[in-house]
């Protein structure tokens, strides 16, 4: 797995484009899609902006790290960080630059770049955060040295990671969906669409390989065609961020498809993604 190639996937594919119908399918007109957007996020995932309440970013220089469509990057905003941005794809970094011009956000800056190689200084952030990005790079030990090296002795490193211990990677993951590729591959029928895909991807790699849990989950987080994806518990957090300390960690969003399951009690135990704060050692 190479970083160029998660770049083109991302580039191509921005993260929750398709879900409100797209940009360009709107003939570019940001602001409309910006509300769309900002809406169905927030509609699905209210956790988020309850999280980031409960994140002091006033007055603190904080760099966000893979930036999406730039809804988090407002939210911080507004809760009186002064804010940076750094993104793989040219694509993310054009769209935020174009939020924070139609809704004059105040900023430091938008740069694209790699997290394997951080265009900012040493010891310049208090706070760096990162929302469902950094479970996406491969070279994730490379990854946290270089956010190390650019957050303050006593910054916090505030990511959102994929659980491995949820209801959504166990069972709607590890059990259904792969037996209900299997049934499909059994009765030799395309479905189409994102089904299709899957059954290609199967047949291109071989059926039991892509079965495999270490090559399904790419397939099962963002698409088929995402590259790579990973989950995370307590132990591996610890094993790919040695340079930092966990000083919190919870888990939020009831999020299983397959599953008529999304009661909100589960998620703190069942929760599909998991918050971590860390400080650096």
């Amino acid at each position: 797995m190479n970083e160029l190639e998660i770049q083109n996937f991302w580039n191509q594919h921005p993260c929750g484009d398709l879900q409100v119908g797209g940009l360009q399918q709107r003939g570019g007109d940001y602001e409309a899609f910006f509300i769309d957007y900002d809406r169905f996020r927030y509609r699905k995932e209210a956790h988020i902006l309850k999280c980031l309440d409960d994140i002091d970013f006033k007055g603190k220089q904080v760099l966000e790290i893979g930036l999406g469509q730039g809804a988090d990057s407002e939210q911080i905003i507004k809760r009186g960080a002064i804010w940076s941005g750094l993104d793989l794809t040219p694509e993310s970094v054009a769209r935020i630059q174009t939020r924070l011009s139609l809704r004059q956000l105040p900023h430091q800056s938008v740069k694209q770049g790699s997290v394997l190689h951080i265009p900012y200084d040493d010891r310049s952030f208090d706070i760096v955060f990162s929302h469902g990005v950094l479970h996406h790079v491969p070279n994730i030990l490379a990854a946290q040295r270089e956010i190390h090296r650019v957050l303050k002795p006593d910054g916090e490193l505030i990511v959102m990671l994929y659980a491995r211990w949820s209801l959504n990677y166990m069972i709607s993951i590890g059990i259904l969906r792969r037996l209900g590729l299997l049934a499909l591959h059994l009765t030799n029928r395309d479905p189409g669409s994102i089904y299709g895909q899957h059954l290609a991807n199967a047949r291109a790699m071989g059926l039991l390989s892509y079965l495999d849990m270490a090559n399904f989950i790419h397939k099962n987080t963002d698409g088929p065609l995402n590259p790579y994806s990973k989950v995370y518990d307590l132990q591996t957090v610890k094993e790919d961020f040695p340079d930092f300390k966990v000083v919190r960690l919870y888990k939020r969003f009831m999020h299983a498809p397959l599953l008529p399951v999304h009661w909100q009690t589960l998620e703190r135990v069942l929760g599909w993604h998991l918050w971590v704060h860390m400080r650096p050692t």
